[in-house]
């Protein structure tokens, strides 16, 4: 019998692919014993990405050389103009995925900070171990399309991401008053997210912040990534291939997935009337917004969020992973269900509806194990809360 969790299963997709076979998500976790997988597996059908037709060599970019997105001649020329060195520095034109559009929209929405920057801190013993880190940050960032992507959206009929062929790091030296408890305390108070923004129009969507430690010889790096170029598998793949650069294995490394490649999957694999014409049935019924407690405000910046920490104790730990495989579902399944009970008592509402986010890579196509980027998805999640405590997941 098959075990394991979303990771796994991405890489039971990836070698079925490289075997020419191909099986739905939901089959592979609606069969768990083996002989039964086996017996729904068939021929592998992929959404073939086209051709990028811009190359190097490439003095203009015209309508035809962009299949991946329909603009016009002026919206191409309002784009070039916001790349540095124009045509020569851009290698790719193409839109957004679904989850991409939703963070831009809560980007431009929000008038103070952002709340899909990624903060992390690294500190060294000394400037030059920093500047090898930055090199070898660097060589990742050339390495990957996503990492040297930008986003322009005024002047346009739709968002488009740019990869630029050339995107150097942006690194600034800041001087630490030591007032704080440590070095590291005061540099992600000057820079949190919730009063921090960076320019998405400029690639890369990364920002080092360097400092000197007050009263020590160590120099403390804090990095911001927007969520629009990645999710926590992007970072883990960064982590490994800067490490392997640092460690003098660079030619080990496999040769990048580009990130067009899961826009393709998310574009072209179904259209967006069929999307449509399955949230019309799915909430065909629901007449009315589903507001825990009475909460109809959701376009906060984040700056007022409070964040709790709780440990799950390990007896209701273990209970939970056994009702989940006495019922033959995921954990994630059961704590759905759970919240769904929360809003649906916080609400007043037998039925409601609410969104998650869900691991993505099993629908990003080939090398998603390895892809970076943003492969996480929205999806809605409807539940009726009655007595026989029904639940129907959109997914």
């Amino acid at each position: 019998e098959l075990g394991g969790h979303s990771l796994l299963a991405v890489q039971v997709l990836e070698r079925l692919r490289r075997l020419s076979l191909g099986v739905e998500v939901r089959t592979l976790f609606a069969r768990p014993v083996l002989a039964d997988l086996a017996a729904g597996l068939g021929s592998h059908h992929e959404v073939a990405a086209p051709v990028n037709l811009i190359t190097e060599q490439s003095t203009a970019i015209t309508p035809p050389m962009l299949p991946l997105i329909e603009l016009t001649q002026g919206e191409i020329d309002r784009i070039v103009a916001t790349v540095p060195g124009g045509v020569s520095n851009i290698q790719d034109i193409y839109g957004l995925s679904p989850l991409q559009d939703g963070i831009l929209f809560h980007h431009l929405l929000a008038s103070r900070g952002d709340p899909y920057l990624m903060v992390s801190q690294v500190a060294f013993a000394n400037r030059s171990l920093l500047e090898r880190y930055l090199g070898a940050v660097q060589q990742v960032v050339d390495r990957h399309d996503i990492l040297r992507t930008a986003f322009v959206w005024e002047g346009l009929s739709s968002p488009v991401q740019v990869v630029w062929r050339r995107a150097p790091l942006h690194v600034s030296e800041v001087e630490l008053d030591g007032c704080e408890s440590s070095g590291a305390d005061e540099l992600r108070r000057r820079f949190d997210p919730r009063r921090q923004r960076i320019e998405i129009g400029q690639a890369p969507l990364l920002r080092f912040v360097i400092a000197p430690e007050p009263g020590s010889r160590r120099w403390l790096l804090l990095q911001l990534q927007h969520h629009l170029i990645g999710d926590h598998t992007t970072l883990e793949v960064m982590h490994t291939e800067v490490r392997a650069v640092l460690e003098g294995r660079a030619h080990e490394l496999s040769e990048p997935q580009p990130f067009r490649n899961l826009v393709v999957q998310t574009r072209l694999g179904v259209s967006t009337q069929a999307h449509e014409e399955f949230f019309r049935q799915m909430l065909a019924d629901i007449d009315e917004p589903t507001m825990p407690f009475g909460l109809s405000e959701v376009y906060g910046d984040g700056s007022g969020v409070g964040e709790a920490n709780r440990m799950l104790p390990q007896p209701l730990n273990e209970r939970l992973r056994e009702q989940a495989q006495r019922l033959g579902v995921s954990l994630a399944s059961l704590c759905h269900l759970a919240w769904g009970q929360v809003v649906a008592r916080s609400s007043g509402q037998e039925q409601v509806v609410f969104g998650t986010v869900l691991f993505g890579r099993m629908h990003a196509g080939a090398g998603a194990d390895r892809t970076m980027g943003l492969a996480a998805r929205q999806s809605g999640w409807k539940q009726s809360v009655n007595q026989d405590e029904r639940a129907s997941p959109s997914s």
